[in-house]
């Protein structure tokens, strides 16, 4: 069976090993300094050896659609181009990067940052379908801040159009392949979510086919893609939103999230990555203890103030964290019997990631050690690179201390 030092191929890329940087936030934001930061953040992990580095994701219009505090766009094929600075440093080290594309959705800044839509009274969300009443039961009292400018057919088609053109200016740029946010709460998920998508025209949902608008939203990406990017390698996130709330009864169960990726891998992706997550941008996303020092940290206290309308309700979202922390305790590779069920029924490598820590929980989800199949062709690490930026070179290196190549 494989282990983690072994290569592995995607989508007709070489990759000289299984292990890899998930995507995170980088917050290089687009202005000046923005190509020197990525080199900066990414460039020691393909030098400590990782086979394939995920940039996070990069949003593909030019306004709206960012999740979070200066995310990096990547509309503008100028930009786009000086990346190669940045895809040029990972060759240099024998790795692969592969460029994560994304829109928020519902999900964007302005929903939930109370800073930002003081600059931005005008604010308006690209919204698969009128919002579900949960989210609209929140903006009634004033917690978040909702603008729907829910798609019309043509306008989901010029979204996934501008999927494709991002992809194409990052298969020029030098990228070896393509991530799509497919999850997260991210516009991506929102159409595959029965919660999000109640749609009537082609992109919306079908009697016993919950994800059916997903899979739609998905193909036509596909399609844009290989129009501007050729044969890049995609990959997609499927969710399963089996993490959700009780009260939400609308939800991608398990057996949607394997159907799905067995539909993708059937049109054309080259690879999925399964997910556990819910139907809301909560502790399902990271998992583990309440983050206490973050919280109580002297010089972040001002931006969650801003972040969140003052004072009162940071100490409220705060208090809803450490609640969501306790719904989700840390779990040692939680999305380990998902990608499992996944990778029984397509033929595309299957990433795993989530809560993978050890040398020892990567071999394990690539074999078929306690008599189940592999979990996994490819092991995937997030925060842990946060800590430890040039972990790769430690984790490559314990199988062969253990075997003694080393000594």
């Amino acid at each position: 069976m494989p282990t983690l030092d072994d290569p592995v191929t995607v989508g007709g890329v070489s990759v000289s090993n299984r292990l890899y940087r998930a995507p995170l936030l980088e917050c290089a934001g687009t202005g000046e300094g923005a190509v020197e930061t990525l080199v900066e953040e990414l460039e020691p992990t393909a030098a400590s050896g990782v086979g394939l580095v995920f940039q996070g994701a990069s949003i593909v219009t030019p306004e709206g659609g960012c999740a979070a505090p200066n995310m990096t766009r990547v509309h503008d094929p100028e930009f786009v181009a000086g990346l190669s600075r940045l895809t040029g440093a990972v060759h240099d080290h024998g790795g692969r990067i592969f460029l994560q594309l994304a829109h928020g959705g519902l999900r964007s800044q302005a929903v939930w940052h109370a800073e930002y839509r003081e600059r931005h009274p005008d604010h308006s969300e690209r919204a698969v379908s009128r919002p579900p009443w949960q989210l609209r039961a929140l903006d009634r009292l004033g917690l978040i801040d909702i603008a729907p400018d829910v798609l019309s057919t043509a306008e989901v088609y010029d979204l996934a159009e501008r999927f494709g053109r991002a992809a194409g200016y990052a298969a020029d740029a030098g990228y070896d392949g393509i991530h799509l946010s497919g999850a997260n709460m991210g516009i991506v998920q929102q159409f595959c979510s029965p919660l999000y998508n109640r749609r009537d025209d082609e992109f919306g949902p079908s009697e016993g086919r919950p994800c059916a608008g997903g899979r739609r939203f998905l193909e036509a990406v596909h399609d844009a893609v290989r129009e501007h990017a050729g044969s890049v390698p995609l990959v997609t996130k499927v969710p399963a939103e089996t993490a959700a709330p009780r009260f939400v009864r609308r939800h991608l169960s398990r057996e949607d999230a394997v159907a799905l990726a067995e539909r993708v891998a059937e049109h054309g992706y080259d690879a999925v990555v399964p997910v556990v997550v819910s139907t809301f941008w909560d502790m399902s996303l990271v998992r583990g203890t309440y983050p206490e020092r973050a919280w109580a940290a002297a010089d972040m206290q001002a931006g969650y103030a801003a972040a969140f309308g003052g004072p009162l309700r940071a100490r409220a979202v705060s208090l809803l964290n450490r609640l969501q922390s306790r719904r989700f305790p840390r779990e040692t590779a939680w999305n380990a019997a998902l990608c499992r069920a996944v990778r029984e029924r397509v033929d595309v490598p299957v990433l795993c990631e989530g809560g993978i820590r050890e040398r020892e929980t990567c071999d394990r989800l690539l074999s078929d050690e306690g008599g189940e199949p592999p979990a996994c062709d490819l092991v995937g690490m997030g925060r842990p690179f946060y800590a430890e930026p040039r972990l790769g070179a430690r984790l490559l290196n314990e199988r062969g201390e253990r075997d003694g190549r080393y000594d």
